[in-house]
C-alpha cells in the first residue's frame, strides 16, 4: 500500500512511465513538474491518463504476472522454464504458496499503482480549465481502468483495501472491504459512469483507449461473476446489438499484430517495440522456446490438449494449433516444433512474433498487444447467462458463432491441409438446450476458445467447488476453500496493520 503515497512526485518520473502504457503517446516529455504545478493544462490531464494505462503493459513481467495467477495456477499450464528458474511461480504451480511468494507482492503493489494513477486524475482533472467533453473522457477512462484494477485484484486476493482519492502514507491504515462490497460500490459503478461518457470508437493515435464498448462489456464481465445472470445477459447484449464488434474470420488474426485493434477486439493492451523508454511486450520472450531467445514458460499441460475435440478421421478444432506449438507440427520462422523444447511437451503460441516482425535481438521488446476482452468473450458470456437463466434455447446461438467461426478456418487460411473445404464433422453445430449439459459446453467452450489468455484459473473458481475440484484433479495441493483467492502479501500486512 506504500505506493499510494502522492505528496511531491516529480512529473519527469512519471513520464517514463506515459510513453510505455500504448501506441497513443508520441511526443517525448521534456522537464520536471513538481506535483503542485501539474494538472494545470489539457495536456497534462492526457499525460496524466495516459499514465494510468502503463500498469496494464507486459513491458516487464516481473511486475505483471497476470499469466501466473491466470493460466499457471490452473489446468491448463506449468511453470515451465528450467526447474530452477522463478521458483516463486513453481511455489505457485503445485499451490505451496506464502504470503512472501514475490508474484503475490509484485501484482499487488502493480494493481494498486494502477488505481493510484486513476484516483490521481479522478481528483486532480476536474478542477483544469479544459474541454469539457475531452475532460468527461478523461475522467470517464480513469474510472473504467480503476474497475478493472479492483476486478483484478479481487478475483486474485478477495476482500482488499479499498482507497478511491489520493492519500499520504499516515492515512494507509486501511482494512479490507467485502469483495462482494468492491463489486457493487466500485468496479459497478465505476462502470457506469465510464458507459456514459466513453465514445464507441477512436481513430488514429487513439486506438486502444477505453470505449463505452470496453466498460459495457467489463460491466456484463463483472455481473457474470457475481452470478447476477438478468443483468449479465443484458448487459452482454447491448454490446452485441450495438453492432461494434464482430468476430474476426479468422481466429488467429487477434494474435497477430497485424491485426491489432480489430473488429473483434473490445479492449486491447497496447505494445510497441523499439522505444525509449521501452513500451514492448516481453511475454514473447518469456514464453519462447530457448532456441528462439526465449525461456518457455507458461508450458501448456496435456489435460488442456486434451480438452479439444477431434474428428473420427483425426482432425483437431483449429484451435488447437493457433494456440500452442506441438511435436512436429509448424512453428514460427519456418521452423517445425520440437516437443523437447518444453518440459511438457508444448509451448503457447499467442504470445510469439515471427523473427519477420520482431528479430531476435529485439526478443523482450514485441510489439504485439494483449487483447483483454473480445467479442467471443461477450458471446459466451451471453451464452452462460441465458443457460443459468433457464433460457438455453437462446444461448445456443451464440455459442454456434464461436464454433462456427473456429471451423470456418478452412476456409480462409490458405495453410491448413485441405484449405477451402471444411473437414467432414469438425465442430458441429450445438443443438441440445437442457441446463446441465450446456453449462458443460460453455465451460469447454471458454477453456477452448480462451487458452492462455489468463482467463482460465477465475473462471475454474468462479465455477464452485465441485468444478474446481474436478479441473483441479492433477494438482494434489490445491483446495478450494483455501486457494480460491491468494494470500495478501506479507509485505502489505507490515506495512497495514489493519488488514485483517
Amino acid at each position: 500500500m506504500k505506493k499510494f503515497f502522492v505528496k511531491s512526485v516529480l512529473i519527469s518520473i512519471l513520464m517514463m512511465a506515459f510513453t510505455a502504457c500504448s501506441k497513443f503517446l508520441t511526443k517525448e516529455v521534456v522537464g520536471d513538474y513538481p506535483d503542485t504545478e501539474f494538472y494545470q493544462t489539457q495536456q497534462q490531464a492526457v499525460f496524466a491518463i495516459n499514465s494510468a494505462y502503463q500498469p496494464l503493459n507486459f513491458t516487464s513481467t516481473s511486475t505483471n504476472r497476470l499469466w501466473v495467477f491466470g493460466d499457471v495456477a490452473s489446468d491448463d499450464a506449468e511453470k515451465g522454464g528450467d526447474p530452477g528458474d522463478q521458483a516463486d511461480i513453481d511455489l505457485i504451480d503445485q499451490f505451496n504458496i506464502s504470503p512472501i511468494n514475490g508474484n503475490l507482492g509484485n501484482e499487488w503493489a502493480t494493481l494498486y499503482e494502477g488505481i493510484s494513477r486513476c484516483n490521481i486524475v479522478i481528483v486532480r482533472v476536474p478542477p483544469i480549465v479544459m474541454d469539457e467533453t475531452m475532460k468527461a473522457r478523461i475522467l470517464s477512462e480513469a474510472h473504467f481502468l480503476r474497475a478493472w484494477y479492483y476486478f483484478t485484484l479481487v478475483n486474485i486476493f478477495g476482500d482488499v483495501p479499498v482507497v478511491l482519492e489520493p492519500k499520504n502514507a499516515d492515512e494507509l491504515q486501511i482494512p479490507q472491504t467485502a469483495a462482494s462490497d468492491i463489486f457493487e460500490s466500485v468496479i459497478e459503478s465505476d462502470l457506469k459512469i465510464a458507459m456514459g461518457n466513453l465514445p464507441d470508437s477512436y481513430t488514429g493515435a487513439d486506438l486502444g483507449r477505453a470505449t463505452s464498448g470496453a466498460a459495457t462489456a467489463l460491466l456484463a464481465k463483472a455481473y457474470l461473476f457475481q452470478s447476477k445472470w438478468d443483468s449479465a445477459a443484458a448487459t452482454a447484449n447491448m454490446v452485441i446489438s450495438g453492432g461494434e464488434y464482430e468476430l474476426m474470420s479468422l481466429y488467429s488474426q487477434n494474435f497477430n499484430a497485424n491485426y491489432e485493434n480489430n473488429k473483434e477486439s473490445i479492449f486491447e493492451v497496447q505494445h510497441l517495440s523499439k522505444q525509449d523508454p521501452a513500451t514492448g511486450n516481453s511475454l514473447n520472450q518469456w514464453f519462447a522456446p530457448r532456441i528462439d531467445g526465449g525461456y518457455g514458460f507458461d508450458a501448456p499441460t496435456q489435460s488442456f490438449v486434451d480438452e479439444f475435440e477431434i474428428t473420427p478421421a483425426g482432425v483437431y478444432d483449429p484451435r488447437l494449433d493457433y494456440t500452442i506449438g506441438r511435436d512436429s507440427m509448424q512453428w514460427f520462422n519456418g521452423e517445425i516444433f520440437s516437443k523437447t523444447w518444453s518440459p511438457t511437451g508444448y509451448l503457447t503460441r499467442k504470445h510469439q512474433q515471427p523473427f519477420s516482425e520482431i528479430p531476435i535481438s529485439l526478443k523482450g521488446d514485441a510489439s504485439i498487444n494483449y487483447t483483454v476482452i473480445r467479442y467471443a468473450d461477450v458471446l459466451l458470456w451471453y451464452a452462460e447467462a441465458l443457460n443459468e437463466m433457464g433460457r438455453g434455447i437462446e444461448a445456443v446461438a451464440p455459442i454456434n458463432l464461436v464454433r462456427k467461426r473456429a471451423r470456418e478456418s478452412y476456409l480462409f487460411d490458405d495453410s491448413l491441409a485441405s484449405f477451402g473445404t471444411i473437414p467432414p464433422d469438425l465442430l458441429p453445430d450445438i443443438v441440445f438446450t437442457d441446463q446441465t449439459t450446456l453449462r458443460s459446453q460453455i465451460q469447454h467452450e471458454r477453456r477452448v476458445e480462451f487458452g492462455f489468455e489468463f482467463h482460465r484459473y477465475f473462471d475454474i473458481i468462479r465455477w464452485g467447488e465441485t468444478y474446481a475440484n474436478q479441473a483441479m484433479s492433477g494438482s494434489p495441493n490445491f483446495d478450494y476453500n483455501t486457494n480460491k483467492h491468494f494470500p495478501i502479501p506479507q509485505g502489505e500486512r507490515d506495512t497495514n496493520k489493519a488488514l485483517h
